[in-house]
């Protein structure tokens, strides 16, 4: 990664803005880890789909924005965990999306992470105990230089949309997300301009919790996409 990923002033100068009315489909929603699940609560846990589900009610209901919710598993091969394999599979099935609906500008990837038994990453939000999110970057870039089979066209904007993000979080949620994660390899990030891996919460959370966390994020989606610039203020 090169100084040029991270330059804060260039990546808030990117115009993030769309028009937001229309009965198309705007948004998708995926998960690439779809098996991914949480804590027992009461007998019962959910996964991240279930989260998704939650997310595309608030946006649908809340913000009058349209969404496609991809509710596959791509990490189970024969009923195998296979969760590096899932790229490929996910990553063929958001394209053939895109090209079936061309309205869509906005690519969600919602993972839940894996973290210490120690750790429980909660805040409060509105009163309800939250998950914590985590946006997740990949810069197509290790320490030995760049990887130019993963060629990323959108990096920039992808980088732009989760620090713009993260910024209008911390004005209106200041405890609800986590530092930005930044890796190698792509992720699908390509795929979209708009295109954004979120970790909600972690296998310690309850899937009640990381419905919760879903408020939030719709409403930062909203203001974003809306045009709103919290930084320049």
């Amino acid at each position: 990664m090169t100084s040029g990923d991270l330059n804060g002033e260039k990546l808030l100068a990117q115009n993030l803005s769309l028009e937001l009315s229309g009965d198309d489909p705007l948004v998708l929603i995926y998960h690439t880890h779809g098996s991914e699940s949480y804590k027992s609560e009461n007998g019962e846990t959910g996964t991240v789909i279930d989260v998704g589900d939650a997310l595309a009610k608030e946006l649908e209901e809340n913000y009058g924005i349209a969404v496609i919710h991809d509710t596959a598993i791509y990490d189970q091969v024969n009923g195998e965990l296979d969760r590096n394999a899932a790229y490929d599979y996910a990553g063929d099935s958001v394209a053939a999306t895109l090209k079936k609906y061309p309205s869509i500008k906005v690519v969600l990837d919602l993972h839940r992470d894996s973290v210490d038994d120690s750790i429980h990453l909660v805040t409060e939000v509105n009163g309800k105990e939250t998950a914590q999110i985590m946006f997740f970057n990949g810069v197509s870039r290790l320490k030995s230089g760049v990887i130019d089979s993963l060629y990323n066209p959108n990096k920039s904007a992808n980088l732009a949309f989760s620090l713009q993000m993260q910024l209008l979080a911390s004005k209106y949620y200041p405890d609800y997300t986590r530092k930005i994660y930044i890796k190698g390899y792509r992720y699908n990030l390509h795929l979209a301009k708009r295109a954004m891996l979120i970790e909600v919460g972690a296998q310690n959370n309850t899937v009640t919790e990381a419905k919760n966390a879903m408020a939030p994020l719709a409403e930062l989606l909203y203001r974003l996409l809306s045009g709103e610039q919290a930084w320049e203020e």
